[in-house]
């Protein structure tokens, strides 16, 4: 990835950005506005993927899914994923089981694999400690915690706190995509949401000088990753005056731009 010599006097403007993220599928994107605000150059690439864990590898963990009486769905991807496996481990009556929900939108994306049922289905609003009042109605369930091999570890702790019995089962991976298109392309700002986003860009371009490239980072842990990157961090959200990226983006544009 193109990049050119960092001095030491004001930045130079910042007229093209890539965000790390797939393309918003609607204009009504706080990203399209700011393109159009300050005429900026913003595309998108995902800088990681993840792919599903073959049923017959899940087998060698030797978890049986017929042994719990619920699941706990952190995610569409974590549903699609769960769903696939027991697809091709032909596993039955997946509708006898409960389902609990990060969030609504999660349990009504249910109705791509089932009929959906309220007695079976619950959610929270959007975070785990949403869901916990629901979850502790139900602490004579065994629950399945399908996820990533890259996953918060938090969620799981915050099950074990509340005395919820859980298992966490690895059902997809998150990889590096190819990024060797990038090779020859400059961009004045890149903008991350995770530690495994700098982690492909250092494993696309292990000779990667930042110099007058700007980095900006969504969260604590994309943040901590940056700096453990030795990198200089320009753009830091959420933070109080700048709750969103696309706002705390603005605010720099606004500086360096003048």
């Amino acid at each position: 990835m193109a990049t050119t010599s960092k001095a030491d006097t004001k930045p130079s403007k910042v007229k093209s950005i890539l965000v790390t993220q797939p393309k918003p599928e609607s204009d009504k994107s706080p990203y399209h506005d700011l393109a159009k605000k300050f005429n900026l150059k913003i595309d998108f690439r995902e800088f990681i993927h993840v792919e599903g864990i073959p049923g017959k590898d899940f087998r060698k963990d030797k978890l049986n899914i017929q042994d719990f009486t619920a699941v706990i769905l952190t995610s569409r991807i974590a549903a699609d994923h769960f769903f696939r496996i027991c697809n091709e481990l032909k596993i039955p009556n997946l509708d006898q089981l409960k389902y609990f929900c990060i969030s609504e939108s999660t349990a009504f994306y249910l109705q791509k694999y089932m009929v959906y049922r309220k007695r079976k289905i619950f959610y929270g609003k959007t975070t785990i400690n949403d869901l916990i009042d629901v979850l502790k109605k139900h602490k004579k369930e065994k629950f399945l915690l399908p996820c990533s091999d890259v996953h918060k570890q938090e969620i799981s702790d915050t099950l074990t706190h509340f005395g919820i019995n859980h298992t966490k089962s690895i059902m997809y991976k998150t990889v590096c995509s190819d990024l060797s298109d990038l090779a020859n392309v400059n961009y004045d700002m890149l903008v991350f949401f995770s530690p495994s986003g700098i982690t492909s860009l250092l494993k696309n371009f292990p000779k990667f000088k930042q110099n007058e490239t700007r980095i900006a980072a969504f969260g604590a842990a994309t943040k901590q990753a940056v700096l453990d990157a030795g990198l200089q961090l320009d753009v830091m959200a959420p933070v109080p005056e700048a709750p969103s990226m696309t706002m705390a983006i603005e605010q720099y544009v606004k500086k360096a731009n003048k």
